[in-house]
């Protein structure tokens, strides 16, 4: 989503670093920069002009004027009010209180209220909870059996609503099942419209009224920009809200719903959704999407999915391979079949420092995706015994490999060299320990 943001505060940091030292004339252009780039990715006006001033603030200060690298305490200055600005640190669920919980869903028609409420309740399955699903949109076409269908997707229990009962009826009567049912969590998927109007929120008041939800969760479309944020305002005018859950962040919308939606509305973005599976559902943290922004990675992110993703027992032996450098093509095979398990493969390259431009110069700037199904294609036309041993493929074998996997032999030649360094690079890791792979990745060296 933040490419384009991503790519234009890069090109100014790098003018900037460029002076060598900084003036307040050269400060000036780059602010002017930041906050062209900031309109241009549909962030409000309003939070733009006060993010603008607080960094100005900071940034003609003694401490910045002074500092021996000036630039990079610039850097560090907008990476700290992009953090501010998107709510400074990481909130989730309150779930406190008598059980069963109630957690009401409410936003617009298409924003993934429903999918939402799939993604929560696996969430908080695997968290020890036990949730209970209420389909509670009778308006929208197949909204109950989509509901169902997630439901029983990961086997949760799902309310039996029908498009004859009455919202308010449906609401009062789950949480009565779910108290005799002994679940402790209920999750509400209330109906949406194409717009606001006064009976939808009506709807809304009243269940409020009549189940007292502990949390209501704004769902909102990041796709839709600042209309996400209007929208979110005005439903924390109507109904009160607690918290925001952000969808479809996995576009290539702007980004300003997302930079804008907590300045404007005073709530936390608790969880962004990252993609369509049930699993792609995030802890909002800040800092880290700060971070990303600003082009320097998400390590902390990255390593967490690694943890989620990866199969223990092969990763161990993977470990004992590289110890042993006894690491053949056919380990790196197994080593991206894993890391297909972490999500798209460009959003791990963007979790990497410096990586998600480096992948932009690889062939041509070739989809991540596209990248590695050409590699899979490539070991897939190998061999047995040359996956093993990689040292015998000469020529003959390459024009054959290349043919089998609709690439060139150049390409196959690539593929060697990166399994090589690869290889390499994990033997160093072994030997330096996990430090020196972190000092690698944020450009120091190996």
């Amino acid at each position: 989503m933040f490419d384009n943001l991503s790519e234009k505060f890069s090109a100014t940091f790098k003018r900037l670093k460029g002076h060598g030292k900084l003036s307040e004339s050269n400060i000036k252009d780059a602010l002017r920069e930041v906050r062209l780039s900031l309109l241009e990715a549909d962030v409000n006006f309003r939070v733009v002009k006060d993010f603008i001033s607080a960094i100005k603030k900071r940034a003609l200060g003694k401490e910045v004027m002074a500092s021996l690298t000036p630039g990079q305490h610039f850097i560090k200055i907008v990476s700290d009010e992009l953090t501010a600005l998107m709510g400074g640190e990481a909130s989730d669920l309150d779930l406190a209180g008598r059980p069963p919980v109630v957690v009401m869903l409410a936003g617009l028609q298409g924003s993934g209220k429903t999918t939402t409420v799939g993604k929560l309740a696996l969430r908080l399955k695997s968290q020890g909870r036990r949730p209970y699903l209420v389909p509670a949109d009778v308006y929208r076409p197949a909204a109950i059996e989509q509901l169902t269908k997630l439901a029983s997707d990961i086997d949760m229990p799902v309310h039996p609503s029908t498009t004859d009962d009455n919202p308010v009826d449906i609401c009062n009567q789950a949480v009565e099942l779910a108290e005799r049912g002994g679940y402790d969590t209920v999750l509400l998927d209330t109906a949406g419209r194409l717009h606001i109007d006064e009976e939808l929120m009506e709807e809304l008041r009243v269940i409020k009224r009549e189940v007292g939800p502990r949390q209501i969760l704004f769902v909102a479309d990041s796709m839709t920009g600042q209309d996400a944020v209007n929208v979110a305002e005005k439903f924390d005018e109507d109904l009160g809200i607690d918290g925001i859950v952000l969808t479809k962040l996995d576009g290539d919308a702007r980004g300003g719903a997302a930079l804008s939606i907590k300045a404007v509305c005073g709530k936390p973005i608790l969880f962004v959704g990252t993609g369509e599976k049930l699993t792609d559902l995030d802890i909002f943290h800040p800092d880290r999407m700060a971070s990303r922004i600003l082009g320097m990675g998400d390590i902390l992110s990255l390593v967490e999915q690694a943890q989620d993703a990866y199969d223990q027992k092969k990763a161990a032996e993977l470990q004992r391979k590289f110890r042993k450098n006894e690491f053949t093509v056919n380990d790196f095979r197994e080593h991206l079949m894993q890391l297909r398990k972490m999500g798209p493969i460009s959003d791990v390259m963007e979790k990497i420092p410096g990586m998600s431009g480096m992948m932009k110069k690889m062939q041509g700037g070739a989809p991540p995706e596209e990248e590695l199904k050409r590699i899979e294609a490539i070991i897939g036309s190998m061999t047995n015994e040359e996956r093993i041993n990689h040292a015998i493929l000469n020529g003959s074998r390459r024009k054959r490999i290349a043919r089998g996997s609709g690439t060139s032999v150049q390409e196959v030649n690539q593929f060697v060299k990166q399994y090589l360094e690869m290889k390499k690079m994990m033997k160093k890791i072994n030997r330096f320990g996990m430090k020196s792979l972190m000092r690698g990745l944020m450009g120091g060296r190996l």
